[in-house]
């Protein structure tokens, strides 16, 4: 026998034993009567058979994967023992009911069985399961019964809240938690509520609830039982529900009304919550209401007395009040001098000037202004204020302090195509008419002298009192220059310019001493003929010149076509002179009657051609044929010099 074997041998013998041990007793476990010792008292088969039916018939028949109804049987705040009937309990998590904290013992719950026995031999059960399975079914059943179901508020998201309900996440939008406006969401979080389900989307298995729905019903009754014993001028206890720009809503124990912004004080009310805050209670009073609309309109400022009713007596037209601006506009500001009563201050009532301007140059909203009182109309309730009146009118005096040919210094204050106008103080304005801005430059536009806001000096030349207006002038500050220019650009003189401008009619010549001429497009032409260009310098000839209408009008063509002129005179003059030379010779010698004059008279005649014609043959070949032309006829010679 080999060591392995010997080593195995025990272990064998002690597994035989072990089997012969389990025979035994299997065998000894058949042949032993256990009823005879459990009991002294046998107990026959038929009865022991009726009570296993018995005891099975108490027992339920579960299978898993099912849900089954089941009864609370105990609590604690972890765990919930639920019987199902079956030969065990099953335990459930706390976690899974926490949508109901109002659960009890002896209340019946829906559970998911998910095992009969576990390792443990425990049942094993779950709640949230069981929900799940039917919670789709469930919703959509409430929907059609418009039945009202319990949720679980889970957590806050945008616009609204999350609500468990039967397992599902519901969307609880913010306007349907409440009838009032909601300002802390936050408060509902954790707590179980009431709903009724408002809308399901099939396709994508969403739930909208509400919990405003459930008492919608019953307000509406409380509103129809409230409107119907409401009357006009009815004083009625309300609480201050909600704040907007335009108006306060108050409840007034089951319908709202409105306080519009304007009927919450007889004064100016930037925005309501200066005069009310959210949940105070006061007394309103009813203005109107709409039984179909179910609106009621509501007063506080009414349970007051008018401010009007209540304004001094002895208040009259002249009077100084002091106020608080509370509106701007641009044609004026409002001053309110006491609670509710208001004055306006026109724009035109704010300075002696005439100048245009806007009311916010003066003042602005919260400034606290002295003012007199224009108009006063207690009926309309209506007053009109002035500042201006606070000082003297500068045109009262206008004439010892502005008189005519006295200088000052005055504000461009704006522009016309005519004229500048202009501030010497304020209340004292002027215009300055285009024709009074220079005495050499011609200006098209008052932006081209001057600018908005500069200061200009002038001169007085007209004043108009009742008008209010003063003629005013910036050239005559100085002497007349067109009486030195009358001397210097004198008729025919030339001087030389600079062209500053060209256009269709013509050019703006720039001559000495600041002054500008005028030239045509006939007049720009230069001697070769080419037109003459901007910016270039030439010399033009003064062909009129006119003081009273300031106008010089020069010519650049005149210069080279007067000279011309001139040598052609010139020229002409001395053909002239020798064409009378030569007829007085012809003149003389016609005295001879002799043949020798004749011919001498032909050469003289040829030598003036000659003169006259360059080109023509030379007189002497003619001279050589005169003999030839004089001797044929030399019998009628004497006749000719008789008759000469």
């Amino acid at each position: 026998m080999s060591e392995e074997q010997k080593e195995l041998q025990p272990e064998v013998a002690e597994k035989e034993t072990k089997k012969a041990v389990c025979v035994t007793s299997a065998e000894a476990d058949e042949n032993f009567d256990w009823d005879a010792y459990a009991n002294d008292e046998l107990v026959s088969s038929s009865e022991k058979k009726a009570l296993e039916e018995k005891y099975a018939g108490t027992l339920s028949q579960v299978a898993e994967c099912e849900v089954v109804d089941g009864k609370v049987i105990s609590m604690n705040k972890r765990e919930v023992v639920v019987n199902i009937g079956y030969k065990s309990d099953g335990i459930i998590s706390m976690n899974e009911f926490r949508y109901n904290p109002e659960l009890k013992v002896g209340d019946t719950v829906e559970v998911y069985v998910e095992v009969q026995e576990d390792k443990k031999g425990q049942l094993n059960l779950s709640h949230k399961k069981a929900r799940a399975l039917r919670s789709w079914d469930r919703v959509n059943e409430v929907l059609e019964k418009d039945e009202i179901i319990k949720g679980f508020v889970k957590c806050r998201t945008k616009g609204g809240m999350i609500v468990d309900v039967f397992g599902i996440e519901a969307f609880l939008p913010g306007s349907q938690i409440d009838v009032k406006p909601i300002r802390d969401y936050d408060i509902y979080v954790g707590k179980t509520m009431e709903f009724k389900v408002v809308k399901i989307n099939q396709e994508f298995r969403n739930v909208v609830v509400s919990h405003k729905a459930l008492i919608e019903a019953e307000l509406e009754q409380q509103k129809k039982e409230i409107i119907s014993k409401l009357e006009k001028g009815q004083v009625l206890e309300g609480t201050v529900k909600n704040i907007t720009s335009y108006g306060v809503f108050i409840d007034l124990g089951g319908v709202d009304g409105l306080i519009h912004i304007t009927d919450l004080s007889w004064g100016r009310v930037t925005h309501p919550n200066e005069i009310v805050q959210l949940d105070e209670k006061l007394n309103v009073v009813i203005l109107d209401f709409d039984d179909e609309k179910k609106r009621i309109a509501l007063g506080l400022k009414q349970l007051t007395p008018h401010p009007w009713d209540a304004l001094d007596t002895e208040l009259k037209v002249g009077d100084k009040v002091t106020g608080k601006v509370v509106v701007m506009a641009d044609y004026g500001a409002f001053v309110e001098i006491a609670a509710g009563v208001e004055g306006l201050i026109h724009v035109s009532e704010m300075s002696w000037s005439q100048h245009l301007r806007s009311a916010q140059d003066f003042m602005k909203v919260g400034d606290e202004v002295e003012a007199v009182i224009l108009t006063l109309d207690r009926d309309e309730r209506k007053m009109s204020l002035g500042i201006k009146q606070l000082k003297n009118d500068p045109w009262q005096q206008i004439e010892a302090k502005y008189g005519v040919g006295s200088k000052h210094n005055a504000t461009v204050r704006n522009f016309t195509n005519f004229g500048v106008f202009v501030e010497i103080e304020e209340g004292v304005d002027g215009l300055i008419h285009i024709s009074d801005l220079s005495w050499t430059k011609k200006v098209k536009h008052p932006a081209e002298f001057t600018q908005i806001g500069a200061n200009i000096e002038v001169v007085v030349l007209e004043i108009d009192k009742d008008n209010r207006r003063l003629s005013l002038g910036h050239k005559q500050l100085e002497e007349n220059p067109w009486d030195v220019f009358e001397t210097i650009f004198t008729l025919d003189s030339i001087h030389e310019g600079t062209i500053t401008e060209i256009f269709d009619k013509g050019a703006v010549i720039a001559l000495p001493y600041g002054v500008e001429g005028f030239a045509t497009p006939r007049h720009l032409v230069k001697e070769d003929g080419t037109p003459a260009k901007a910016d270039e310098k030439l010399e033009f000839k003064v062909i009129e010149f006119n003081k009273g209408a300031k106008r010089i009008i020069l010519s650049h063509s005149r210069i080279f076509e007067d000279a011309q002129k001139s040598d052609d005179k010139a020229k002409k003059s001395a053909d002239e002179k020798s064409t009378k030379k030569a007829v007085k010779q012809v003149k003389d010698k016609l005295e001879k009657t002799t043949l020798g004059d004749i011919t001498e008279l032909a050469a003289l005649k040829e030598q003036m051609v000659a003169e006259e014609k360059p080109k023509a043959p030379k007189a002497p070949k003619k001279v050589q044929e005169a003999p030839e032309v004089t001797e044929a006829p030399a019998e009628e010679a004497p006749e000719e010099t008789t008759e000469a």
